[in-house]
């Protein structure tokens, strides 16, 4: 799923705004919003607590500008040997293997765990799975031996990127190759209704 490219920032302000996202970052990830204080994100980020404040004046504020800023919803993917003509399972996990950045790992597990709770989270993760799906969409018109009605593409898109979210959430729990495996038995499921079927 799409990420930010990195964190970086210039100048002492801009270094400073960053270290307080980066350990709030971490942290929220680990234990939840709730579970994280102010003060351990301080004390993580090497700053005063007061200068956190500086920068964010609420808690909520850090949240909101870990989900914006570090989670767009229409960055743009290279498609580019994602999409294999004819093979939609191989192009499905190909997409999930380009937009699976492992910088993006923590704010996607932020975003859904606090989409139930933060407006904010919600709205974002909401966003960005309308701009899963576009691109799911495009993959799969692309890769299907049969051209598929509109209904049926939609369908198996939102199956799809229903998958992609899930895995990213129960990644934790698991090795990193159970991820690839899992959700290539997922896509044959999906694509069965193009008649396609996974290569062996």
């Amino acid at each position: 799923m799409p990420g930010t490219g990195g964190h970086r920032s210039t100048g002492a302000d801009g270094g400073t705004r960053t270290r307080i996202l980066d350990a709030a970052e971490t942290l929220i990830a680990t234990r939840g919003f709730d579970g994280t204080p102010t003060a351990a994100i301080a004390s993580r980020a090497g700053v005063p607590k007061g200068l956190l404040f500086y920068y964010f004046p609420t808690k909520e504020s850090i949240l909101t500008a870990l989900v914006t800023e570090r989670m767009p919803t229409d960055a743009a993917v290279d498609l580019t040997g994602v999409a294999v003509s004819g093979a939609p399972v191989d192009s499905l996990v190909n997409l999930d293997a380009a937009l699976d950045r492992p910088e993006g790992r923590p704010v996607r597990e932020i975003l859904w765990r606090e989409s139930s709770t933060h407006p904010v989270a919600h709205e974002q993760l909401r966003a960005l799975r309308a701009h899963l799906h576009a691109i799911t969409v495009e993959v799969l018109r692309a890769s299907a031996p049969l051209t598929a009605p509109a209904r049926v593409l939609d369908s198996c898109a939102n199956a799809w990127v229903s998958a992609m979210l899930t895995a990213t959430h129960l990644d934790r729990y698991r090795e990193r190759g159970e991820r690839t495996a899992s959700l290539r038995a997922v896509a044959d499921v999906v694509t069965a209704g193009l008649g396609a079927l996974s290569q062996p």
